[in-house]
């Protein structure tokens, strides 16, 4: 995938909805990731709300990924948010059965296969092993191991449960050998990132170690003090 290349390492920051990065705050707040994140041999990525998606694209030149898209084709369907719409706002993808929005395995397949023939990059989230194993089939472009439990909190998965990571990488790789696995959950530091590369994970999804920090650059800046 091209939002994506191979042997880069991958940090994804999840706006979630943060007030600190919700409509005029968007751009600037992205504005000062991009710039901790120059120079780096990294690819950072961005999730903001919908609403904020067209405006960070047509700002920046960060790769902007829709927080979720919903598997309806353009009709009824009520706050649903289409694959198409957030293609024309510029998003290259989506993040799919993120904790705080899981999706059944039907919807994630057809949500899955819509973005995938619009050519939009699929980012599946998973809880453990068995489900990041059982994503893999569905040959993602990036798979992100989140334990529930670690978000948002003040220890990284790379230290509380590091065969976590381990095992998701092996369980993923056994169904789709291409398969590129990140991790998140309280990952924060230069040395969070730094294990999260040595388990096998291709780099990490986070949220509140950026969102919540008084100086969101310098935040990123010492998590990307962790890469090779």
């Amino acid at each position: 995938m091209a939002a994506f290349p191979a042997g880069i390492p991958v940090v994804i920051v999840n706006y979630k909805t943060y007030a600190e990065a919700t409509g005029k705050r968007a751009v600037p707040f992205t504005e000062a990731l991009l710039r901790a994140a120059a120079g780096k041999r990294v690819t950072l990525a961005v999730a903001p709300q919908a609403a904020d998606l067209l405006r960070v694209s047509q700002a920046t030149r960060v790769p902007v990924l829709a927080q979720h898209v919903d598997s309806l084709a353009p009709g009824n369907g009520t706050g649903a948010t289409l694959v198409e719409a957030a293609q024309d706002a510029g998003a290259v993808g989506s993040l799919l059965n993120h904790a705080e929005r899981r999706l059944t395995l039907a919807e994630l397949d057809a949500a899955c296969a819509r973005l995938a023939a619009a050519g939009l990059a699929r980012v599946v989230c998973t809880d453990n092993a068995r489900t990041t194993g059982a994503a893999a089939a569905l040959r993602p472009d990036l798979l992100a191991i989140e334990p529930p439990e670690l978000i948002g909190g003040s220890v990284s998965v790379t230290t509380a449960d590091p065969e976590v990571v381990r095992h998701s990488v092996r369980a993923a790789k056994a169904v789709h050998p291409q398969a590129r696995v990140l991790c998140g959950a309280g990952v924060k530091t230069g040395e969070d990132l730094r294990r999260a590369l040595e388990l096998g994970a291709e780099g990490v999804l986070l949220a509140s170690a950026v969102m919540k920090a008084k100086d969101p650059g310098a935040a990123l800046g010492e998590l990307l003090s962790g890469l090779p």
